[in-house]
């Protein structure tokens, strides 16, 4: 196989031989499948490493086929179907959850154009105008797996967490969606391919480092990860939308999440990383690398990061109460992305018509930093308050203890015996000839 650095027209997708699509739609699938086996045992094996434990060490080296072990025996668990499910719905809402995460890997490109027994394709299953989109829209239909599978288990678990779920995931599409403005105003293009190919000088995960943490947050969030994993949260919601459900129904579950996350990560990659062009260090020293196949090792090794990352946070940080997690994602992220992406589109329009830097400080920098000064000024104060005297049990509240930490003194216990009422507590003296 020759290597070849062009990249490919969004016109020439689609025109390669049957075979040479069939041989890439098995590639990526393969792709994802090792890499959502890969994931858990990563996951398990880093958690541990930060937890000071030993994690899945048995099946296989190093426990590296713990995961296809737990596949296997989900498959082979009893499918226990509730009484009071609703049985079609209840089959259905697994595949839409799985499908879509499949469908959304369709516009990841994982390299340039190459030459693959002797016809020209590149490394990426399809492209579109308006790619991005392709993988924001199959991340909304996974809602709808969610959503179905709560409400069809017939429980009330599952159906308050596929609701919990639901509006999560719809609430931190909002400021994923609006994470991807800024990238779209510098690419000026929405197709994955066209936006790899306008980071060749800068990383935007650099130049739009606000946009870039809103995704970061966004996604963790979109995904149901920990902090954010408020729809599986055991102490209250036991398993949350999947509680009834076991055996393949359950693994289609699993697998969604963990391709979720792959997916997000290569977006994450493609979007701000440079996708698969290689780091700033190497590209310099060897052009080459750039090139042929070489591409597909760097895109690898960033989504390794990515995911490390989604690990990383699992491990460290507790979880959010549902409240101010989602206040945290209206009132916070949302408010912040759209005054990033009013700067950002200020910054275009004035680089459009020449101004120089000065301008662009003087007119976009100087009336931002003054609303942000009076915004400050109408901030609440946040005053600590004492805490409040605890009400004694006389006066009707809960019984508290004793501030003095004194512990008060057992209250005497009479046993009844008959008409005579006997002292527990008290002191009998005994004869030393007594027994």
């Amino acid at each position: 196989m020759t290597a070849l650095a062009e990249a490919q027209p969004l016109d020439q997708f689609g025109n390669e031989p049957f075979w040479v699509i069939l041989i890439k739609v098995v590639a990526v699938f393969a792709f994802l499948v090792v890499m959502t086996l890969f994931a858990i045992w990563f996951e398990r094996r880093v958690v541990a490493r930060m937890q000071n434990r030993v994690g899945p060490n048995r099946v296989g080296p190093g426990g590296a086929l713990q995961s296809l072990a737990d596949g296997l025996k989900l498959a082979f668990k009893e499918d226990l179907m509730p009484a009071l499910a609703d049985k079609p719905v209840f089959f259905l809402a697994p595949v839409l959850s799985a499908v879509p995460a499949f469908l959304a890997f369709s516009v990841i490109p994982f390299g340039p154009t190459v030459s693959m027994f002797g016809h020209r394709t590149a490394l990426q299953l399809t492209d579109l105008p308006v790619g991005v989109l392709i993988v924001f829209a199959c991340s909304s239909l996974g809602v709808y797996g969610i959503v179905l599978s709560g409400w069809a288990s017939g429980s009330t678990y599952p159906l308050l967490g596929g609701l919990r779920s639901a509006a999560q995931m719809i609430s931190y599409e909002v400021a994923m969606g609006l994470s991807f403005v800024a990238v779209f105003l510098y690419a000026g293009t929405m197709s994955t391919s066209g936006i790899v190919d306008a980071q060749q000088k800068l990383w935007y995960g650099l130049l739009l480092l606000p946009s870039f943490l809103v995704y970061l947050i966004a996604v963790i969030g979109e995904t149901n990860r920990a902090p954010f994993d408020l729809p599986e949260a055991e102490s209250e919601l036991v398993g949350g939308f999947h509680t009834e459900y076991s055996s393949l129904k359950f693994a289609l579950f699993f697998l969604a999440e963990y391709i979720n996350m792959v997916t997000v990560s290569a977006l994450a990659t493609t979007l701000f990383l440079g996708g698969w062009r290689a780091p700033w260090p190497v590209s310099s020293l060897a052009p080459g690398l750039n090139s042929g196949w070489w591409p597909l090792l760097w895109f690898t090794i960033k989504l390794l990061i990515a995911l490390f990352v989604f690990v990383w946070l699992r491990g460290t940080l507790p979880r959010l109460r549902y409240d101010q997690f989602m206040r945290f994602g209206w009132k916070v992220l949302v408010p912040i992305s759209l005054l990033w992406i009013l700067v950002i589109g200020a910054f275009s329009v004035l680089n459009n018509e020449g101004y120089g830097a000065r301008e662009k400080i003087l007119y976009v920098g100087l009336p931002i930093a003054a609303l942000l000064l009076i915004a400050s000024m109408f901030l609440p104060e946040r005053t600590i308050e004492p805490p409040e005297e605890p009400v004694p049990e006389s006066q009707g509240g809960y019984p508290v203890p004793p501030m003095d930490l004194r512990v008060p003194p057992t209250p005497r216990i009479r046993v009844r015996a008959g008409a005579s009422t006997v002292d527990l507590t008290t002191t009998v003296e005994r004869e030393p000839g007594d027994a």
